[in-house]
């Protein structure tokens, strides 16, 4: 093993990267074949396994404007979910709450537009709640486990401890802690850096 890759194998031991997630869109299979008259077409693979960047791309809209070219991701969902920034969610004029994703049960909605037609979502959009994917051998070696509660620090050019990060932990899952963008900006990320699970 050379030195570099000795440094990554001790660096992934103590740290898990961070990622900024921007404001994206899940749709079901009926959605996507309403929005773009066939299923989403993958452009690239994302860093947690299954998941990809659809070609595909959506109008948002709410009662205070509308976000163009929205991202798309895939597979297909049981249910449509937008996830964004607190930032982009006062713009919208969509009061959303922060919650993880998939648990939009009472969430406000909006609408999407594209191509080929338009979904009215009567609930779904949300501020995704920063969160730690994990894989059960990491979450063993920090010493969490699913469900659980952490912070992280922030190891960046402006650094700063992100409280009330849900662990969340799964054989299918790569290891990587999720920011949205006014997170990722508050911080100065910058792809590749890292950050170190710490008690909440």
């Amino acid at each position: 093993m050379d030195i570099q890759a000795l440094t990554d194998a001790v660096v992934r031991r103590c740290f898990v990267e961070l990622e900024a997630s921007g404001r994206h869109v899940h749709v079901t299979k009926e959605q996507a074949l309403t929005l773009f008259s066939h299923p989403l077409t993958p452009q690239r693979p994302l860093s947690q396994p299954g998941q990809y960047l659809a070609k595909e791309r959506v109008t948002v809209k709410g009662p205070g404007g509308e976000f163009r070219e929205v991202a798309v991701l895939g597979p297909e969902r049981k249910e449509g979910q937008v996830e964004l920034s607190a930032t982009d969610a006062r713009s919208l004029g969509i009061p959303a709450p922060v919650r993880l994703s998939g648990d939009i049960q009472g969430t406000p909605g909006a609408v999407l537009e594209g191509p080929e037609g338009r979904v009215e979502l009567g609930q779904g959009v949300i501020i995704a709640r920063r969160h730690v994917h994990l894989t059960p051998e990491d979450a063993m070696r920090f010493g969490v486990a699913h469900g659980q509660t952490v912070a992280v620090r922030a190891l960046t050019a402006r650094p700063l401890v992100f409280g009330d990060v849900a662990v969340r932990v799964s054989p299918d899952f790569a290891s990587y802690v999720h920011l949205d963008y006014d997170e990722a900006n508050a911080c100065g990320f910058s792809k590749g850096d890292l950050g170190r699970l710490e008690p909440w």
